[in-house]
């Protein structure tokens, strides 16, 4: 695998978080999307707009309960970068030579 292969935008674990949590459909708010992530939140708005930046996500406010939140969705670019992310590494897997079985230690406590 070459590395020039691979998707920079998603070459960091923050950002790939980010798109994997997204990956679902669903919106989700700044805070929700920094409980799943584990980011902090200057990370997660750093990252999110590079993410959004690149058309890999929407990000919108909205009002709710008289605050204003900040949404996010993956769009299909994001989408399908972590696809073609996902193939690549499972191209790269699949070269790889099946595991040994696991050997188990013999146990002589059980009496039969």
């Amino acid at each position: 695998m070459n590395a020039r292969t691979l998707d920079p935008l998603l070459g960091t674990p923050a950002r790939l978080a980010i798109v994997a949590t997204l990956a679902d459909g669903r919106d989700r708010t700044f805070s929700e999307l920094k409980s799943a992530t584990g980011l902090a939140d200057g990370n997660l708005h750093v990252q999110a707009s590079r993410l959004a930046e690149a058309g890999y996500l929407r990000q919108r406010r909205e009002r709710r309960g008289g605050r204003s939140v900040t949404c996010y969705r993956l769009e299909e670019d994001g989408l399908e970068a972590l696809r073609r992310l996902a193939d690549r590494l499972q191209a790269a897997l699949s070269g790889l030579r099946p595991p040994r079985p696991e050997r188990r230690e013999r146990d002589d406590s059980q009496v039969w």
